[in-house]
């Protein structure tokens, strides 16, 4: 029980801002133990963002409204994942050789790509997120499932793909996970995001959100999968294998996904 406490500890204070207090020796046996909760974190943080959307959204109009929940979406994971975005947009769409993208995803310093990408990347979740409070989608709970199954798919990442630096690199603290480990992670979030779809329902009272949920319990986990195996092939293909980048990368692109799903289910309905 200790050791899973440690790994629950650990995944909180490596993916987000929560103030977790806790002591860790951040070995690489406890990063690999640590993955089976990352769906976990998105739940938490999606439970937070939604929580406060709720308040946002009474308060205020539907704009600013999504636009401060964006804040503190991001806030929540401290921009670990978009910096990932952005050196992997930086490193990528220099179309340089191997090596020398490996390089430039190493620079500290953001270029052009990785500003651009990320203006269009926050642009593009701020219209999905105003759309869902347009909707109503934002009281019902759903939009916790997005973070949920992107999460996921990091650890999917982790454990499909080899590593492009080797051991070195945050990447290479997450070689040899076990397929307990891998299990975990997917009964979790199945868990998590079945409680989820049930529950939405119940607060909206409507007919339209619990097919919304039921579909999106199904096609959300899908189109994450479908989109991050075509995503992470590709950049396997150019760089060897994946980074951490590349895991924060697929994290914030997956996430969008995921939030476009939720948009096109309920105006498809």
């Amino acid at each position: 029980m200790r050791n899973w406490i440690q790994a629950a500890a650990a995944a909180f204070q490596f993916l987000s801002r929560f103030p977790v207090r806790a002591n860790l020796d951040y070995s690489d046996t406890l990063f690999r133990q640590s993955v089976k909760f990352y769906p976990l974190v998105g739940a938490a943080i999606g439970l937070v963002v939604w929580i406060a959307a709720l308040g946002f959204t009474f308060l205020l109009p539907p704009l600013p409204a999504a636009v401060l929940i964006l804040i503190l979406w991001v806030g929540l994971t401290g921009g670990l994942h978009l910096d990932g975005w952005m050196d992997t947009a930086d490193g990528i769409l220099s179309y340089r050789p191997r090596e020398q993208i490996l390089e430039i995803m190493k620079d500290s310093r953001v270029g052009a790509m990785g500003v651009l990408a990320c203006v269009l990347l926050l642009m593009l979740k701020l219209s999905l997120i105003y759309s869902l409070i347009v909707d109503g989608l934002d009281c019902s709970g759903l939009l916790l499932l997005p973070l949920i199954w992107s999460r996921w798919f990091m650890v999917h990442a982790m454990s499909s793909w080899p590593k492009a630096r080797g051991k070195d690199g945050l990447a290479g603290k997450f070689i040899g996970l076990d397929k307990a480990q891998i299990g975990a992670t997917l009964v979790i979030a199945l868990v998590l995001s079945g409680v989820v779809a049930s529950i939405a329902p119940l607060i909206m009272m409507d007919r339209y959100t619990w097919t919304i949920a039921l579909l999106g319990w199904v096609t959300l986990p899908l189109s994450v999968w479908a989109t991050g195996m075509w995503v992470a092939r590709k950049m396997n293909a150019t760089l060897g294998g994946l980074t951490g980048d590349t895991y924060g990368a697929l994290n914030e692109l997956l996430e969008v996904v995921a939030l476009l799903m939720l948009v096109l289910l309920y105006n498809h309905l």
